[in-house]
């Protein structure tokens, strides 16, 4: 066993050096969390390699409100629009990714001449958003339909107020009744 004193000077305290030989005598033990890379296909280095409709792994390199950045191992990240990062509406990019992410993307359009690279994490390319996943948008079947207009000779039921109504609404709705007069 060590001595921690014969390790300590002005920079190191005895206590420090006796947790430092603490940890040193677990062997194996890697405090960080596994590092995971994405494997990227080895007939793949260049933007004009990539055709669509390729399935790729690859490595978020960044997160923005307008989708995110994939590196797919061509010296040029790929964008995934917000609109083709999962199959049901997605609000806010940073719920479905985080860079580091390791993702499987499929190309959907490749401009060499621009290095621009568009892609897909959608399980269902192809299909719109929200057509095979749930939606965000609630059914309101009724407020679709046109309400039936009520053609009142009552110049008091025409002039009421609906539930959330401006004071420029109701001064056009006293207007019109104080006309009518």
């Amino acid at each position: 066993m060590l001595n921690a004193g014969q390790f300590v000077d002005e920079r190191f305290g005895e206590p420090t050096v006796r947790d430092i030989i603490t940890e040193l005598e677990k062997p194996g033990r890697d405090p960080r969390p596994t590092f995971q890379t994405a494997t990227f296909k080895e007939d793949v280095h260049e933007v004009k390699d990539l055709q669509p409709g390729m399935s790729l792994q690859g490595m978020v390199s960044n997160v923005t409100k307008f989708g995110c950045f994939v590196d797919v191992g061509v010296h040029q990240d790929g964008l995934v629009h917000i609109s083709e990062l999962a199959d049901e509406f997605v609000k806010d990019p940073r719920t479905i990714v985080k860079a580091g992410d390791v993702v499987q993307v499929k190309v959907l359009e490749v401009d060499a001449n621009r290095k621009r690279i568009s892609l897909t994490m959608r399980k269902n390319a192809g299909a719109k958003p929200g057509a095979h996943g749930p939606s965000q948008k609630s059914d309101n079947s009724a407020a679709k339909t046109k309400p039936k207009s009520s053609k009142s000779t009552n110049p008091k039921q025409r002039a009421r107020k609906p539930e959330t109504e401006t004071a420029m609404a109701a001064a056009f709705a006293n207007l019109r009744v104080v006309k009518k007069k």
